[in-house]
């Protein structure tokens, strides 16, 4: 009765092996997960880092979160966390040409009140906002894991537009990652 007990334990244990390994064979193109930084950001006084979950072959899902650091290169915006979807048109799994859907929680600083003189101003409160948009983009996979991506998107600001000096957001980036 061991032995057979044994046996099945076995069994199984190898046919879950096998079938785990069958289902990615070691190929990072099919792996779930990524992170990525934007090589981008920092020239706008930013740092921005993102993770996707890749769902199947042509969707995912991610989050991407960027904070400003320099105040002089980026004046509007303090940061923002922007949940998204995509959707990938390439041959290979979940690389090649997208589209993304997104939402965003926003700090953007408010509106600027000059003074009669057009050169002093008093900044108005940081406004809280959120904002939907779509984008686009590319992305390539190498068989070692690493991930480049080039993306471009824009939103516009749902609820304190008239808050701040401007309505809409932008969101570049040419990223670097690691699948796994």
């Amino acid at each position: 009765m061991k032995k057979t007990f044994l046996l099945l334990i076995f069994l199984f244990t190898c046919h879950s092996v096998e079938a785990q390994s069958n289902e990615t064979n070691g190929d990072p193109y099919q792996k779930k997960n990524e992170i990525k930084l934007n090589l981008i950001s920092p020239l706008m006084g930013a740092f921005e880092v993102g993770y996707e979950r890749l769902l199947n072959k042509n969707s995912s899902l991610g989050i991407s979160a960027f904070k400003v650091y320099d105040h002089s290169a980026n004046d509007d915006m303090n940061y923002y966390i922007s949940p998204y979807y995509r959707y990938y048109f390439g041959k290979k799994y979940a690389s090649g040409f997208f589209v993304e859907g997104f939402g965003m929680f926003t700090s953007i600083d408010g509106k600027k009140i000059y003074a009669a003189d057009n050169i002093t101003f008093t900044e108005g409160k940081d406004v809280y906002d959120l904002a939907l948009g779509a984008g686009l983009g590319w992305k390539l996979v190498t068989r070692k894991g690493f991930v480049f991506e080039a993306n471009a998107a824009y939103g516009k600001l749902i609820f304190n537009a008239d808050k701040t000096d401007h309505d809409q957001v932008i969101k570049l980036g040419l990223g670097i990652g690691y699948r796994f």
